[in-house]
Protein backbone atom coordinates (compact mmCIF):
# COMPACT_ATOMS: atom_id res chain seq x y z
CA UNK A 1 0.00 0.00 0.00
CA UNK A 2 2.96 2.39 0.57
CA UNK A 3 4.02 2.16 -3.01
CA UNK A 4 0.45 2.79 -4.41
CA UNK A 5 1.17 6.96 -4.00
CA UNK A 6 4.08 6.77 -5.27
CA UNK A 7 2.73 4.79 -8.31
CA UNK A 8 -0.10 7.25 -8.72
CA UNK A 9 2.04 10.24 -8.84
CA UNK A 10 4.58 8.87 -11.11
CA UNK A 11 1.75 7.90 -13.53
CA UNK A 12 -0.07 11.49 -13.11
CA UNK A 13 3.20 12.97 -13.82
CA UNK A 14 3.77 10.87 -17.32
CA UNK A 15 0.38 11.33 -18.37
CA UNK A 16 0.99 14.97 -17.89
CA UNK A 17 4.61 14.62 -19.81
CA UNK A 18 2.53 12.61 -22.91
CA UNK A 19 0.01 15.50 -23.28
CA UNK A 20 3.19 17.87 -23.45
CA UNK A 21 4.79 15.69 -26.06
CA UNK A 22 1.62 14.53 -28.09
CA UNK A 23 2.00 17.53 -30.54
CA UNK A 24 5.45 17.27 -31.48
CA UNK A 25 4.97 13.43 -31.65
CA UNK A 26 1.98 14.00 -33.89
CA UNK A 27 4.03 16.70 -35.89
CA UNK A 28 6.56 13.49 -36.67
CA UNK A 29 4.02 11.11 -38.09
CA UNK A 30 2.57 11.49 -41.45
CA UNK A 31 -0.73 13.39 -41.82
CA UNK A 32 -3.75 10.94 -42.82
CA UNK A 33 -4.87 11.38 -45.79
CA UNK A 34 -8.69 12.83 -46.16
CA UNK A 35 -11.05 13.96 -48.19
CA UNK A 36 -12.71 17.04 -48.02
CA UNK A 37 -14.81 17.02 -51.03
CA UNK A 38 -17.05 13.33 -50.04
CA UNK A 39 -18.69 15.85 -47.57
CA UNK A 40 -19.85 17.85 -50.80
CA UNK A 41 -20.97 15.51 -52.61
CA UNK A 42 -22.97 14.47 -49.91
CA UNK A 43 -24.76 17.84 -49.66
CA UNK A 44 -25.24 18.55 -53.34
CA UNK A 45 -29.05 17.92 -53.18
CA UNK A 46 -28.77 21.65 -50.84
CA UNK A 47 -26.62 23.45 -53.78
CA UNK A 48 -27.53 21.20 -56.81
CA UNK A 49 -28.77 24.28 -59.09
CA UNK A 50 -25.71 26.49 -58.16
CA UNK A 51 -22.72 24.18 -58.84
CA UNK A 52 -24.46 22.70 -61.52
CA UNK A 53 -24.81 26.67 -63.88
CA UNK A 54 -21.54 27.10 -62.11
CA UNK A 55 -19.73 24.11 -63.41
CA UNK A 56 -20.90 25.13 -67.21
CA UNK A 57 -19.92 28.41 -66.85
CA UNK A 58 -16.57 27.71 -65.70
CA UNK A 59 -16.41 24.73 -68.98
CA UNK A 60 -17.21 27.42 -71.11
CA UNK A 61 -14.33 29.51 -70.02
CA UNK A 62 -11.61 26.37 -69.19
CA UNK A 63 -11.96 24.84 -72.54
CA UNK A 64 -10.76 27.62 -74.70
CA UNK A 65 -8.11 28.99 -72.08
CA UNK A 66 -6.90 25.03 -71.30
CA UNK A 67 -6.06 24.59 -75.27
CA UNK A 68 -4.08 28.38 -75.11
CA UNK A 69 -2.25 26.97 -72.33
CA UNK A 70 -1.45 24.00 -73.74
CA UNK A 71 0.28 25.83 -76.81
CA UNK A 72 1.73 28.27 -74.20
CA UNK A 73 3.27 25.00 -72.45
CA UNK A 74 4.27 23.75 -76.12
CA UNK A 75 2.44 20.81 -76.22
CA UNK A 76 -0.62 20.05 -78.46
CA UNK A 77 -3.61 21.78 -78.17
CA UNK A 78 -5.91 18.78 -77.03
CA UNK A 79 -3.44 18.09 -73.84
CA UNK A 80 -5.04 21.45 -72.36
CA UNK A 81 -8.16 19.51 -71.82
CA UNK A 82 -6.52 16.44 -70.97
CA UNK A 83 -5.03 18.03 -68.57
CA UNK A 84 -7.90 19.51 -66.66
CA UNK A 85 -10.07 16.74 -66.96
CA UNK A 86 -8.34 14.66 -64.57
CA UNK A 87 -7.10 18.13 -62.48
CA UNK A 88 -10.99 19.06 -61.66
CA UNK A 89 -11.77 15.14 -60.55
CA UNK A 90 -9.09 14.86 -58.21
CA UNK A 91 -9.01 18.08 -56.41
CA UNK A 92 -12.82 17.79 -55.74
CA UNK A 93 -11.90 15.32 -53.57
CA UNK A 94 -9.16 16.11 -52.09
CA UNK A 95 -9.19 20.24 -51.58
CA UNK A 96 -10.21 21.90 -49.09
CA UNK A 97 -11.64 24.92 -51.31
CA UNK A 98 -15.02 24.63 -51.89
CA UNK A 99 -14.84 27.13 -54.79
CA UNK A 100 -10.78 26.92 -56.28
CA UNK A 101 -10.99 25.85 -59.74
CA UNK A 102 -7.87 23.79 -60.81
CA UNK A 103 -5.86 22.95 -64.37
CA UNK A 104 -3.82 24.69 -66.88
CA UNK A 105 -2.98 28.03 -65.76
CA UNK A 106 -1.28 30.82 -67.87
CA UNK A 107 1.80 30.62 -65.41
CA UNK A 108 2.07 26.91 -65.00
CA UNK A 109 1.96 26.67 -68.82
CA UNK A 110 4.48 29.11 -69.20
CA UNK A 111 6.98 27.11 -67.08
CA UNK A 112 6.09 24.03 -68.68
CA UNK A 113 6.66 25.57 -71.66
CA UNK A 114 10.31 26.93 -70.78
CA UNK A 115 11.35 23.46 -69.10
CA UNK A 116 9.93 21.63 -72.30
CA UNK A 117 12.10 23.56 -74.58
CA UNK A 118 15.09 23.10 -72.70
CA UNK A 119 15.25 19.43 -71.54
CA UNK A 120 13.72 18.47 -75.24
CA UNK A 121 15.59 20.94 -77.46
CA UNK A 122 16.20 17.88 -79.75
CA UNK A 123 13.05 15.74 -79.44
CA UNK A 124 10.12 15.96 -81.61
CA UNK A 125 6.51 17.17 -80.68
CA UNK A 126 5.24 13.96 -79.52
CA UNK A 127 8.27 13.35 -77.34
CA UNK A 128 7.62 16.91 -75.94
CA UNK A 129 4.36 16.31 -74.98
CA UNK A 130 6.00 12.96 -72.98
CA UNK A 131 8.29 15.23 -71.30
CA UNK A 132 5.24 18.04 -70.51
CA UNK A 133 3.51 14.47 -69.21
CA UNK A 134 6.53 13.43 -67.06
CA UNK A 135 6.93 16.81 -65.63
CA UNK A 136 3.35 16.78 -63.86
CA UNK A 137 3.97 13.49 -62.68
CA UNK A 138 7.41 14.60 -61.32
CA UNK A 139 5.17 17.83 -59.35
CA UNK A 140 2.62 15.65 -58.16
CA UNK A 141 5.56 13.26 -56.56
CA UNK A 142 7.27 16.39 -54.94
CA UNK A 143 4.07 17.72 -53.28
CA UNK A 144 3.18 14.56 -51.90
CA UNK A 145 6.52 14.46 -50.27
CA UNK A 146 5.73 18.03 -49.09
CA UNK A 147 2.87 17.09 -47.75
CA UNK A 148 4.33 14.12 -45.70
CA UNK A 149 7.43 15.85 -44.42
CA UNK A 150 4.26 18.85 -43.56
CA UNK A 151 6.05 21.91 -45.81
CA UNK A 152 2.97 23.30 -46.22
CA UNK A 153 4.48 26.83 -44.52
CA UNK A 154 6.61 27.55 -47.75
CA UNK A 155 3.35 28.82 -49.43
CA UNK A 156 4.40 31.72 -47.18
CA UNK A 157 8.09 32.64 -48.86
CA UNK A 158 6.34 34.74 -52.01
CA UNK A 159 5.89 37.89 -50.64
CA UNK A 160 2.99 40.16 -52.42
CA UNK A 161 5.48 42.58 -54.22
CA UNK A 162 6.94 38.98 -55.79
CA UNK A 163 4.16 38.14 -56.83
CA UNK A 164 2.90 40.82 -58.18
CA UNK A 165 6.10 41.73 -60.47
CA UNK A 166 6.05 37.80 -61.20
CA UNK A 167 2.52 37.99 -62.96
CA UNK A 168 3.71 41.45 -64.03
CA UNK A 169 6.53 39.65 -66.07
CA UNK A 170 4.67 36.74 -66.69
CA UNK A 171 2.28 38.30 -68.65
CA UNK A 172 4.49 39.98 -71.09
CA UNK A 173 6.25 36.93 -71.86
CA UNK A 174 2.66 35.46 -72.89
CA UNK A 175 2.25 38.23 -75.03
CA UNK A 176 5.87 38.04 -76.41
CA UNK A 177 5.09 34.32 -77.00
CA UNK A 178 2.05 34.47 -79.11
CA UNK A 179 3.68 37.14 -81.42
CA UNK A 180 4.33 34.22 -84.08
CA UNK A 181 0.96 33.56 -83.56
CA UNK A 182 -0.40 36.86 -84.12
CA UNK A 183 1.75 38.42 -86.73
CA UNK A 184 2.30 35.47 -88.59
CA UNK A 185 6.45 36.01 -88.14
CA UNK A 186 8.15 33.19 -86.57
CA UNK A 187 11.32 33.49 -84.70
CA UNK A 188 14.18 30.69 -83.56
CA UNK A 189 15.29 32.45 -80.67
CA UNK A 190 14.55 30.90 -77.50
CA UNK A 191 14.71 33.42 -74.90
CA UNK A 192 12.30 36.26 -74.44
CA UNK A 193 13.43 39.48 -75.10
CA UNK A 194 15.72 38.27 -78.22
CA UNK A 195 12.12 36.72 -79.68
CA UNK A 196 10.71 40.01 -79.48
CA UNK A 197 13.38 41.92 -80.91
CA UNK A 198 13.76 39.81 -83.89
CA UNK A 199 10.04 39.88 -84.80
CA UNK A 200 10.08 43.55 -84.33
CA UNK A 201 13.04 43.70 -86.69
CA UNK A 202 10.57 41.56 -89.36
CA UNK A 203 7.75 43.56 -89.15
CA UNK A 204 8.03 43.73 -92.69
CA UNK A 205 6.75 40.19 -92.91
CA UNK A 206 3.52 41.03 -90.96
CA UNK A 207 0.85 39.21 -92.17
CA UNK A 208 -2.69 41.28 -91.26
CA UNK A 209 -5.00 38.66 -91.29
CA UNK A 210 -3.87 36.82 -87.78
CA UNK A 211 -3.20 40.09 -86.34
CA UNK A 212 -7.30 41.03 -87.53
CA UNK A 213 -8.15 37.82 -86.01
CA UNK A 214 -6.52 38.61 -82.99
CA UNK A 215 -7.34 42.08 -82.67
CA UNK A 216 -11.10 41.37 -83.11
CA UNK A 217 -11.04 38.30 -80.23
CA UNK A 218 -9.40 40.84 -77.74
CA UNK A 219 -11.89 43.64 -78.39
CA UNK A 220 -14.75 40.87 -78.29
CA UNK A 221 -13.72 39.41 -74.93
CA UNK A 222 -13.39 43.15 -73.33
CA UNK A 223 -16.84 43.83 -74.52
CA UNK A 224 -18.29 40.52 -73.46
CA UNK A 225 -16.70 40.80 -70.42
CA UNK A 226 -19.13 43.64 -69.20
CA UNK A 227 -22.12 41.21 -69.65
CA UNK A 228 -21.63 39.01 -66.36
CA UNK A 229 -24.15 36.04 -67.84
CA UNK A 230 -22.78 35.68 -71.37
CA UNK A 231 -19.42 33.34 -71.02
CA UNK A 232 -16.87 35.30 -73.43
CA UNK A 233 -14.54 32.85 -74.52
CA UNK A 234 -16.96 30.02 -75.23
CA UNK A 235 -18.78 32.85 -77.61
CA UNK A 236 -15.49 33.84 -79.02
CA UNK A 237 -14.28 30.19 -80.05
CA UNK A 238 -17.85 29.47 -81.53
CA UNK A 239 -17.59 32.73 -83.78
CA UNK A 240 -13.57 32.41 -84.49
CA UNK A 241 -14.33 28.72 -85.77
CA UNK A 242 -17.58 30.48 -87.47
CA UNK A 243 -15.60 32.65 -89.38
CA UNK A 244 -13.01 30.14 -89.96
CA UNK A 245 -15.07 28.03 -91.70
CA UNK A 246 -17.24 30.89 -93.46
CA UNK A 247 -14.38 32.61 -94.98
CA UNK A 248 -11.85 30.08 -95.38
CA UNK A 249 -9.10 31.83 -93.21
CA UNK A 250 -6.71 29.40 -93.99
CA UNK A 251 -6.60 30.45 -97.41
CA UNK A 252 -5.48 33.86 -96.07
CA UNK A 253 -2.26 32.73 -93.46
CA UNK A 254 -4.54 32.14 -90.64
CA UNK A 255 -3.44 28.86 -89.58
CA UNK A 256 -5.69 26.53 -87.59
CA UNK A 257 -5.39 24.09 -84.48
CA UNK A 258 -5.66 20.98 -87.16
CA UNK A 259 -6.40 17.22 -85.95
CA UNK A 260 -7.75 17.25 -82.43
CA UNK A 261 -7.95 13.61 -80.92
CA UNK A 262 -11.52 12.36 -80.49
CA UNK A 263 -12.56 10.62 -77.63
CA UNK A 264 -11.00 10.13 -73.89
CA UNK A 265 -7.71 10.44 -73.04
CA UNK A 266 -5.31 7.30 -72.43
CA UNK A 267 -3.87 6.04 -69.38
CA UNK A 268 -0.76 5.68 -69.21
CA UNK A 269 2.70 6.69 -67.69
CA UNK A 270 5.00 9.19 -69.69
CA UNK A 271 7.74 6.93 -71.39
CA UNK A 272 10.99 9.87 -71.82
CA UNK A 273 14.66 8.72 -71.88
CA UNK A 274 16.32 7.75 -68.32
CA UNK A 275 18.77 10.45 -68.64
CA UNK A 276 16.17 13.16 -68.67
CA UNK A 277 14.50 12.25 -65.72
CA UNK A 278 17.12 14.61 -63.37
CA UNK A 279 16.53 17.55 -65.40
CA UNK A 280 12.85 17.14 -65.06
CA UNK A 281 13.06 16.58 -61.26
CA UNK A 282 14.68 19.78 -60.93
CA UNK A 283 12.43 21.53 -63.32
CA UNK A 284 9.57 20.18 -61.06
CA UNK A 285 11.05 21.20 -57.95
CA UNK A 286 10.50 24.96 -59.34
CA UNK A 287 7.13 24.65 -60.66
CA UNK A 288 5.83 22.93 -57.61
CA UNK A 289 6.90 25.76 -55.50
CA UNK A 290 5.11 28.60 -57.89
CA UNK A 291 1.77 26.23 -58.67
CA UNK A 292 1.49 25.60 -54.94
CA UNK A 293 1.65 29.20 -53.83
CA UNK A 294 -0.67 30.28 -56.51
CA UNK A 295 -2.80 27.76 -55.09
CA UNK A 296 -3.09 29.14 -51.75
CA UNK A 297 -3.24 32.59 -52.42
CA UNK A 298 -5.77 32.10 -54.78
CA UNK A 299 -7.74 29.68 -52.16
CA UNK A 300 -7.46 32.06 -49.38
CA UNK A 301 -8.61 35.38 -51.44
CA UNK A 302 -11.51 33.45 -51.90
CA UNK A 303 -11.37 31.55 -48.36
CA UNK A 304 -12.14 35.17 -46.97
CA UNK A 305 -15.35 35.88 -48.45
CA UNK A 306 -16.98 32.79 -48.19
CA UNK A 307 -16.00 31.10 -44.85
CA UNK A 308 -13.84 28.31 -45.96
CA UNK A 309 -11.03 27.08 -43.73
CA UNK A 310 -7.57 26.16 -45.95
CA UNK A 311 -5.71 23.86 -44.64
CA UNK A 312 -1.89 24.28 -46.60
CA UNK A 313 -0.59 20.62 -46.20
CA UNK A 314 -4.09 19.33 -47.27
CA UNK A 315 -3.50 21.53 -50.28
CA UNK A 316 -0.39 20.05 -50.85
CA UNK A 317 -2.04 16.56 -51.27
CA UNK A 318 -4.75 18.02 -53.15
CA UNK A 319 -1.97 19.49 -55.61
CA UNK A 320 -0.32 16.13 -55.98
CA UNK A 321 -3.80 13.70 -57.20
CA UNK A 322 -4.35 16.91 -59.56
CA UNK A 323 -0.97 16.71 -61.00
CA UNK A 324 -0.17 13.07 -61.04
CA UNK A 325 -4.05 12.66 -62.54
CA UNK A 326 -2.91 15.05 -65.20
CA UNK A 327 1.06 13.52 -65.62
CA UNK A 328 -1.20 10.04 -66.71
CA UNK A 329 -3.46 11.02 -69.07
CA UNK A 330 -0.63 12.75 -71.43
CA UNK A 331 -1.51 16.41 -69.91
CA UNK A 332 1.06 19.06 -68.02
CA UNK A 333 1.60 20.35 -64.46
CA UNK A 334 -1.66 22.30 -63.30
CA UNK A 335 -2.05 25.00 -61.04
CA UNK A 336 -5.05 26.90 -60.08
CA UNK A 337 -7.25 29.80 -62.18
CA UNK A 338 -7.94 32.67 -60.37
CA UNK A 339 -10.12 34.29 -63.26
CA UNK A 340 -12.63 30.59 -63.43
CA UNK A 341 -12.68 30.33 -59.50
CA UNK A 342 -13.66 34.18 -59.84
CA UNK A 343 -16.08 33.12 -62.91
CA UNK A 344 -17.42 30.12 -60.46
CA UNK A 345 -17.70 32.09 -57.62
CA UNK A 346 -20.06 34.67 -59.24
CA UNK A 347 -22.35 31.78 -61.17
CA UNK A 348 -23.40 30.27 -57.46
CA UNK A 349 -20.97 27.99 -57.02
CA UNK A 350 -21.51 26.39 -53.47
CA UNK A 351 -19.09 23.53 -53.19
CA UNK A 352 -16.64 21.38 -55.20
CA UNK A 353 -19.65 19.48 -56.80
CA UNK A 354 -18.79 22.26 -59.58
CA UNK A 355 -15.51 21.26 -60.80
CA UNK A 356 -17.34 17.76 -60.84
CA UNK A 357 -19.91 19.41 -63.53
CA UNK A 358 -17.07 20.58 -65.30
CA UNK A 359 -15.27 17.88 -65.94
CA UNK A 360 -17.95 16.04 -66.84
CA UNK A 361 -18.62 18.99 -69.52
CA UNK A 362 -15.45 18.71 -70.91
CA UNK A 363 -15.92 15.32 -71.26
CA UNK A 364 -18.44 15.73 -73.56
CA UNK A 365 -16.84 18.33 -75.73
CA UNK A 366 -13.62 15.27 -75.94
CA UNK A 367 -16.01 12.83 -77.32
CA UNK A 368 -18.29 14.85 -79.11
CA UNK A 369 -16.70 18.04 -79.82
CA UNK A 370 -13.45 17.47 -81.42
CA UNK A 371 -14.57 18.16 -85.22
CA UNK A 372 -15.73 21.74 -83.95
CA UNK A 373 -12.30 22.53 -82.21
CA UNK A 374 -10.10 21.97 -85.05
CA UNK A 375 -11.24 24.77 -87.06
CA UNK A 376 -10.39 27.31 -84.63
CA UNK A 377 -7.83 29.81 -85.70
CA UNK A 378 -4.05 29.80 -83.62
CA UNK A 379 -4.77 33.66 -83.60
CA UNK A 380 -7.98 33.20 -82.21
CA UNK A 381 -5.65 31.27 -79.57
CA UNK A 382 -3.26 34.15 -79.41
CA UNK A 383 -5.85 36.81 -79.07
CA UNK A 384 -6.88 34.29 -75.98
CA UNK A 385 -4.22 34.38 -74.36
CA UNK A 386 -2.82 38.28 -74.69
CA UNK A 387 -6.62 39.09 -73.36
CA UNK A 388 -5.87 36.53 -70.36
CA UNK A 389 -1.68 37.78 -69.95
CA UNK A 390 -4.09 41.84 -69.94
CA UNK A 391 -5.86 41.03 -66.77
CA UNK A 392 -3.01 39.82 -64.79
CA UNK A 393 -1.43 43.56 -65.02
CA UNK A 394 -2.39 45.15 -62.14
CA UNK A 395 -1.17 48.55 -62.42
CA UNK A 396 -3.34 49.86 -58.90
CA UNK A 397 -1.29 47.66 -56.90
CA UNK A 398 1.96 48.21 -58.64
CA UNK A 399 1.40 52.15 -57.40
CA UNK A 400 0.17 50.74 -54.28
CA UNK A 401 3.54 48.80 -53.29
CA UNK A 402 5.51 51.99 -55.02
CA UNK A 403 3.98 54.10 -52.08
CA UNK A 404 4.08 51.79 -49.16
CA UNK A 405 7.83 51.20 -48.91
CA UNK A 406 10.62 51.86 -51.76
CA UNK A 407 12.86 48.37 -50.74
CA UNK A 408 9.40 46.04 -51.81
CA UNK A 409 9.03 48.33 -55.29
CA UNK A 410 12.45 47.51 -55.56
CA UNK A 411 12.22 43.76 -55.13
CA UNK A 412 8.82 44.08 -57.34
CA UNK A 413 10.67 45.45 -60.19
CA UNK A 414 13.40 42.81 -59.45
CA UNK A 415 10.90 39.76 -59.87
CA UNK A 416 9.63 41.34 -63.33
CA UNK A 417 13.09 42.21 -64.78
CA UNK A 418 13.98 38.49 -63.99
CA UNK A 419 11.26 37.24 -65.54
CA UNK A 420 12.22 39.15 -68.75
CA UNK A 421 15.01 38.59 -68.47
CA UNK A 422 15.95 35.00 -67.14
CA UNK A 423 13.77 32.13 -67.98
CA UNK A 424 10.76 32.26 -65.18
CA UNK A 425 12.07 30.44 -62.25
CA UNK A 426 15.24 32.08 -62.51
CA UNK A 427 13.54 34.99 -61.99
CA UNK A 428 11.46 34.41 -59.55
CA UNK A 429 14.25 32.72 -57.96
CA UNK A 430 15.76 35.87 -58.22
CA UNK A 431 13.07 37.86 -56.49
CA UNK A 432 12.71 35.25 -53.80
CA UNK A 433 16.64 35.80 -52.69
CA UNK A 434 15.68 39.96 -53.13
CA UNK A 435 12.95 39.40 -50.66
CA UNK A 436 14.94 37.06 -47.88
CA UNK A 437 17.59 39.56 -48.30
CA UNK A 438 15.26 42.25 -47.78
CA UNK A 439 14.03 40.87 -44.35
CA UNK A 440 17.00 39.68 -42.92
CA UNK A 441 18.37 43.49 -43.63
CA UNK A 442 15.57 44.80 -41.25
CA UNK A 443 16.30 42.16 -38.87
CA UNK A 444 19.54 43.08 -38.68
CA UNK A 445 18.98 46.71 -38.40
CA UNK A 446 15.57 46.91 -36.69
CA UNK A 447 14.18 50.00 -34.77
CA UNK A 448 15.22 50.91 -31.87
CA UNK A 449 14.17 53.24 -29.30
CA UNK A 450 15.43 54.90 -26.16
CA UNK A 451 12.27 55.75 -23.92
CA UNK A 452 11.36 57.87 -21.51
CA UNK A 453 7.85 59.33 -19.69
CA UNK A 454 5.52 61.69 -21.48
CA UNK A 455 3.57 64.40 -19.96
CA UNK A 456 -0.48 63.06 -20.02
CA UNK A 457 0.50 59.28 -21.44
CA UNK A 458 0.82 56.51 -19.79
CA UNK A 459 4.30 53.84 -20.07
CA UNK A 460 6.97 55.15 -21.32
CA UNK A 461 7.57 56.10 -25.04
CA UNK A 462 10.11 56.97 -27.63
CA UNK A 463 12.00 60.28 -26.91
CA UNK A 464 12.34 60.77 -30.66
CA UNK A 465 8.62 61.16 -31.35
CA UNK A 466 7.87 63.08 -28.21
CA UNK A 467 10.07 66.37 -27.85
CA UNK A 468 8.68 67.17 -24.52
CA UNK A 469 9.59 62.86 -23.29
CA UNK A 470 11.71 63.04 -20.00
CA UNK A 471 14.06 60.27 -18.76
CA UNK A 472 15.63 59.52 -15.36
CA UNK A 473 19.20 60.64 -14.42
CA UNK A 474 21.20 57.76 -14.34
CA UNK A 475 18.93 55.20 -16.40
CA UNK A 476 18.43 54.50 -19.93
CA UNK A 477 15.70 52.25 -21.00
CA UNK A 478 16.45 50.55 -24.43
CA UNK A 479 13.85 48.48 -26.54
CA UNK A 480 15.12 46.76 -29.82
CA UNK A 481 12.27 46.06 -32.03
CA UNK A 482 13.10 42.42 -33.17
CA UNK A 483 14.13 39.13 -32.15
CA UNK A 484 17.28 38.90 -31.14
CA UNK A 485 19.57 36.58 -33.20
CA UNK A 486 23.33 36.52 -34.94
CA UNK A 487 22.48 38.82 -37.70
CA UNK A 488 21.26 41.57 -35.16
CA UNK A 489 23.61 40.63 -32.19
CA UNK A 490 26.55 42.94 -32.84
CA UNK A 491 23.72 46.27 -33.92
CA UNK A 492 22.02 45.46 -31.02
CA UNK A 493 25.33 45.79 -28.39
CA UNK A 494 26.82 48.73 -30.44
CA UNK A 495 23.27 50.78 -30.08
CA UNK A 496 23.03 49.91 -26.69
CA UNK A 497 26.08 51.14 -25.87
CA UNK A 498 26.11 54.35 -28.11
CA UNK A 499 22.47 54.88 -25.80
CA UNK A 500 24.82 54.73 -22.98
CA UNK A 501 27.56 57.60 -23.85
CA UNK A 502 25.01 59.72 -25.03
CA UNK A 503 23.00 59.70 -22.13
CA UNK A 504 22.83 63.08 -20.49
CA UNK A 505 24.06 61.78 -16.74
CA UNK A 506 26.11 59.60 -15.84
CA UNK A 507 24.43 56.22 -16.71
CA UNK A 508 23.82 53.54 -13.34
CA UNK A 509 21.31 51.45 -14.66
CA UNK A 510 20.77 50.12 -18.39
CA UNK A 511 16.97 48.48 -18.47
CA UNK A 512 16.47 46.40 -21.58
CA UNK A 513 12.78 46.44 -22.65
CA UNK A 514 12.50 43.21 -24.48
CA UNK A 515 9.04 42.54 -25.28
CA UNK A 516 9.94 42.40 -28.98
CA UNK A 517 12.75 39.89 -28.31
CA UNK A 518 10.27 36.72 -28.29
CA UNK A 519 13.04 34.54 -29.72
CA UNK A 520 16.70 34.34 -29.36
CA UNK A 521 19.74 32.31 -30.17
CA UNK A 522 22.69 31.14 -28.78
CA UNK A 523 24.62 33.94 -30.25
CA UNK A 524 22.68 36.81 -28.83
CA UNK A 525 22.58 35.18 -25.46
CA UNK A 526 26.49 35.46 -25.52
CA UNK A 527 26.16 39.01 -26.83
CA UNK A 528 23.93 39.97 -23.35
CA UNK A 529 26.18 38.64 -21.23
CA UNK A 530 29.45 40.13 -23.11
CA UNK A 531 27.66 43.48 -22.75
CA UNK A 532 26.96 43.05 -18.90
CA UNK A 533 30.27 42.53 -18.46
CA UNK A 534 31.48 45.76 -20.34
CA UNK A 535 28.62 47.56 -18.69
CA UNK A 536 29.68 46.10 -14.95
CA UNK A 537 32.81 47.11 -15.76
CA UNK A 538 31.79 50.35 -16.07
CA UNK A 539 30.09 50.36 -12.78
CA UNK A 540 26.63 50.25 -14.87
CA UNK A 541 24.04 47.84 -13.32
CA UNK A 542 22.56 45.48 -16.68
CA UNK A 543 18.58 45.09 -16.07
CA UNK A 544 15.66 43.01 -18.52
CA UNK A 545 11.93 44.24 -18.42
CA UNK A 546 9.56 42.69 -19.66
CA UNK A 547 10.88 39.30 -19.63
CA UNK A 548 8.08 36.77 -21.04
CA UNK A 549 8.45 33.57 -19.58
CA UNK A 550 9.85 31.76 -23.06
CA UNK A 551 12.85 34.41 -23.61
CA UNK A 552 13.43 33.37 -19.57
CA UNK A 553 13.69 29.58 -20.30
CA UNK A 554 16.47 30.44 -22.85
CA UNK A 555 18.15 32.91 -20.57
CA UNK A 556 18.29 30.19 -18.06
CA UNK A 557 19.91 27.77 -20.20
CA UNK A 558 22.55 29.88 -21.34
CA UNK A 559 23.46 30.48 -17.73
CA UNK A 560 22.80 34.36 -18.59
CA UNK A 561 19.78 34.59 -15.90
CA UNK A 562 22.09 33.78 -13.00
CA UNK A 563 25.15 36.33 -14.27
CA UNK A 564 22.68 39.00 -14.52
CA UNK A 565 20.92 37.89 -11.37
CA UNK A 566 16.83 37.04 -11.05
CA UNK A 567 16.29 40.34 -9.00
CA UNK A 568 17.46 41.96 -12.07
CA UNK A 569 14.95 40.58 -14.72
CA UNK A 570 11.42 42.17 -14.69
CA UNK A 571 8.17 40.70 -15.85
CA UNK A 572 7.17 44.61 -16.40
CA UNK A 573 8.41 47.78 -16.89
CA UNK A 574 7.23 50.07 -14.19
CA UNK A 575 8.82 46.80 -11.31
CA UNK A 576 11.52 47.90 -13.19
CA UNK A 577 11.47 51.48 -12.57
CA UNK A 578 10.08 50.76 -9.03
CA UNK A 579 13.10 48.39 -8.94
CA UNK A 580 15.97 51.93 -9.94
CA UNK A 581 14.28 54.10 -7.83
CA UNK A 582 13.65 51.74 -4.46
CA UNK A 583 17.28 51.50 -5.13
CA UNK A 584 17.92 54.89 -4.05
CA UNK A 585 15.72 55.43 -1.79
CA UNK A 586 12.73 57.02 -3.84
CA UNK A 587 9.34 56.62 -3.89
CA UNK A 588 8.06 55.51 -7.09
CA UNK A 589 6.83 58.06 -10.04
CA UNK A 590 4.07 58.33 -12.54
Amino acid sequence: MEGTPATCKTYTLSGRAMLVMMPAIRHLRPPRPTMPGIGALGAWRWTVRGDTVAGLAVAAYLVPQCMAYARLAGVPPVTGLWAALGALVLYALLGTSSRLSVGPDSASALLVGSAVATIGADVGPQDRAQIAAALALAVGAIALLAWTTRLGFLADLLSRPVLVGYMTGVAVTMIVSQLPNLTGISSARRDMPAQAVDIVLRLGDLQPAPLAVGAAVVAALTLLQRIRRVPGPLVVVLGATAVSAMFDLEDHGVTTIGRVPSGLPPLTLPGIPTHLWPSVLAAAAGICVVVFTDNILTARAFATRRGDRIDANQELLALAGANAAAGIVGGFPVSSSGSRTAIADTAGARSQVTSLVAAVAVALVLLFGAKLLESFPRAALGGLVVYAAGRLIDLTEMRRIAAFRRSEAVVAAASFAGVLMFDLLAGIGIAVALSVVELFARIARAHDAVQGQVPGLAGLHDIDDYPDATTLPGLVVYRYDAPLCFANSEDFRRRVTKAVNEADAPVEWVVLNMEANVEIDLTATDMLEALRSELASRGIQLVLGRVKHDLAVYLDRAGFTSRVGADHMYPTLPTALEGFLGRHGSAPQG
